[in-house]
Order: C-alpha cells, then sequence, then structure tokens
C-alpha cells in the first residue's frame, strides 16, 4: 500500500509539472481542459459534457506527448490502490481469514467463468506493482503449496483444430514456437533470422487474427503505418489459408443460421449479422470468427476444471481446487501431495478434449500466487 501511495505521488507530481498546473487528474473535464485546450494535443472524440478522456482516446495520443503516458499509469496504479489493495482487505472473511469470490457460469457472452465480489480473473499484471498484489495470496497453512497450472496458447491450439489448417497443425505437432514459425512465414526468413521485434508482431498478429482484427487495429497496437499491417495480415492468409478459409465460412454459416456454435456445441446467436447497418454487421462478423475459438476453449477449461476437482475428490486428497482465472487453475496442494496434484492436472487438463493438435499444460509451485 505504502509503495503504491509514493509511487502515485511521484506520477501525480510529473503530471503537475508537464501541465504547468495543479488540477484533479481524477476529474474528466479538468482533464481534458489541460490535454486539449493547454497542451493543445487533438481531440478525438467529445461526450455531451465535453472532452473524452477515456483510455481509447489516451491511447491514441500516447506518442503526442508525455503527459498522457503519465496519465495511463496514473489511472492504472489509482485502480491498484482503491479496487485491490483497498478493496481485498475489505473483502476478507473475519471468520474464515479467506477471501471467497463469487464466481458465475451465465454472465460473460464468450462462456468463460466470471469472478465477482471481489474480482480474482482481473487484477493487473502487466504492471510490476499489480504483480506483487498476488504476493498477499497465500495458502491456508504451510503445510500448503500454490500449483498453477495453466494452457499454453489454447486458443491458437483450438484455431488450428476447427480450421484444419496444415501449416498451423505442423507447427503445434512439431512443438516449434508458433510466435516465431508465423514471423519466419510473414516476414520470409529464416527461423534463425528472427528477432524478437518480427516474434512479437507475429503474436499480435496470431492473437489479433482471433478476434478479426482489422489492419487498422494491428496498425494501432504495433504501432506502424496501417499499410504495413495490412500487408502482415495478407502475408498471414496467403501461409495460413486454411485459417482464411474458416473464416469466410463461418461468417457465412452464421449468417445464414443466424447463430454459431463452439466445439462442443454451446450456441451464441449473432442476431448482428443480419444487420443493415455495416458497423454492426461488422461486430457481428469478427464475434462469428472469435465465438467458436474462445468458447470453445471456455468449454476446455471448464470441463477440465470438473476432471480435476472429481479427481482430486475420488482420491481423497487435501488438496484443492481454489480459482480459476481463464485458462489457468489454482490449486491448493499439501506438499505430500505435490507429484500427485501436478500429475492430476496435467492428465485432466491436457486429456480433457481430442484435438487435431496436442494441449499443452505449464505448471509452476509457489508459496504465494505471485511465486505460482
Amino acid at each position: 500500500m505504502e509503495k503504491l501511495e509514493r509511487n502515485i505521488d511521484t506520477l501525480t507530481r510529473e503530471i503537475y509539472s508537464y501541465a504547468g498546473q495543479e488540477f484533479n487528474i481524477n476529474s474528466t473535464r479538468q482533464l481534458g481542459e489541460v490535454l486539449f485546450v493547454k497542451l493543445g494535443l487533438p481531440p478525438v472524440k467529445r461526450t455531451k459534457t465535453g472532452y473524452s478522456t477515456d483510455v481509447e482516446v489516451l491511447e491514441q495520443l500516447r506518442d503526442r506527448h508525455p503527459i498522457v503516458e503519465k496519465v495511463l499509469e496514473y489511472r492504472q496504479l489509482v485502480k491498484l490502490k482503491s479496487t485491490y489493495a483497498e478493496g481485498l482487505m475489505r473483502a476478507i472473511n473475519p471468520r474464515t481469514g479467506r477471501v471467497h469470490s463469487n464466481f458465475k457460469q451465465t454472465v460473460t457472452t464468450t462462456g468463460r467463468i466470471s469472478s465477482t465480489e471481489p474480482n480474482l480473473q482481473n487484477i493487473p499484471i502487466k504492471l510490476d506493482l499489480g504483480r506483487e498484489i498476488r504476493r498477499a495470496f497465500i495458502p491456508g497453512s504451510e503445510e500448503y503449496l500454490f500449483v498453477a497450472a495453466d494452457y499454453s496458447q489454447i486458443e491458437l491450439r483450438v484455431l488450428a483444430h476447427v480450421s484444419g489448417d496444415k501449416n498451423l497443425i505442423k507447427a503445434f505437432r512439431e512443438q516449434q514456437d508458433i510466435h516465431s514459425r508465423t514471423a519466419a512465414q510473414v516476414f520470409d526468413v529464416t527461423p534463425l533470422e528472427v528477432t524478437p521485434a518480427m516474434r512479437n508482431s507475429a503474436k499480435a498478429v496470431n492473437f489479433g487474427i482471433i478476434y478479426g482484427i482489422s489492419d487498422f487495429g494491428l496498425a494501432r497496437n504495433l504501432r506502424i503505418p496501417r499499410s504495413k499491417a495490412a500487408g502482415y495480415i495478407k502475408r498471414y492468409f496467403e501461409v495460413f489459408s486454411g485459417v482464411r478459409e474458416y473464416m469466410d465460412r463461418v461468417i457465412k454459416e452464421g449468417t445464414r443460421q443466424g447463430m454459431v456454435r463452439t466445439m462442443l456445441g454451446r450456441i451464441r446467436y449473432l442476431p448482428e449479422l443480419k444487420s443493415g447497418n455495416r458497423n454492426i454487421r461488422n461486430l457481428g462478423e469478427r464475434l462469428a470468427m472469435n465465438t467458436p475459438i474462445q468458447g470453445s476453449a471456455a468449454d476446455i477449461i471448464k470441463l477440465a476444471m470438473n476432471k480435476v476437482y472429481n479427481r482430486l475428490k475420488e482420491e481423497n486428497l487435501r488438496s484443492r481446487l481454489v480459482l480459476q482465472v481463464h485458462d489457468e487453475l489454482i490449486i491448493e496442494a499439501h506438499r505430500d501431495e505435490l507429484d500427485r496434484v501436478k500429475a492430476i492436472l496435467r492428465e485432466c487438463m491436457e486429456g480433457a478434449v481430442d484435438l487435431k493438435v496436442p494441449l499443452e499444460v505449464k505448471m509452476s509451485v509457489g508459496r504465494n500466487w505471485y511465486e505460482a
């Protein structure tokens, strides 16, 4: 808490220095006046009450003035302090001394389980201080450790399965680094010539494709010209032509049926696909491409959770499943049962469903959630 407060105070002074005045950084109106009137930054969009200063706007202005980066970081730290550092203290159950989240199955349209009051799935981990908050989560006693088991690139593996793309399937079956493989083919270089920057760009393309990203969106994410982003996407679909065919097919079928299905048959209705509004229709197309992939990944982790829970119970182990965060399961494992728990996790998660490519699980152990 003290570290967060010190960093927030430092950022506040830096923001005041760039602005040349003190003001309420949390006030949209006052921040808008500083950014768009005093500093002369171009207003991206307006609201009924003035200038918009939401995250999307600030992201577009990030390279225009150093104050924007500081404001974005300030907001992240303020949220860490209020929502997590302070909020989690209030959420501790006085009887058990633990934090008990609520998990709901019918809130998200993707089919993922959601966590509320408190939301333990949304603790920011991009910032060092965000990751540090996970140190506060410890097992109930010294006899236990946390085991974290995370599906590796499950959505890309599901994409390989549902699209049947030969190059994508080959890469996963041969246990290649999928981002380096994509980089080599998109940039037309040998694997040894792939640089970290190329790999990062390929990673953005790989995951962007799942969400139906446009050349504009990719250009913004990578901070490159739109023409270059369009070239990346074009080359990707030339290399992974099966993915392009899948995308076209699922949009066509979704439009005809008014819905799409996950691998396991869960339905999502998409009236947006038949909208007369082009923007809404484009949204529907992105949802049609993504839902069978993200939705199938959500189904798989639920199957794995059930399998793991039942095995722990059947074998009468003291270890128990305590948390699910997207593609990851967290087990509070008794030290004497550690090897058995890891074997159960691997067997149940990697064997949850049969795909054309292997499911892969990465595991780590720690005395707190941060270490795990």
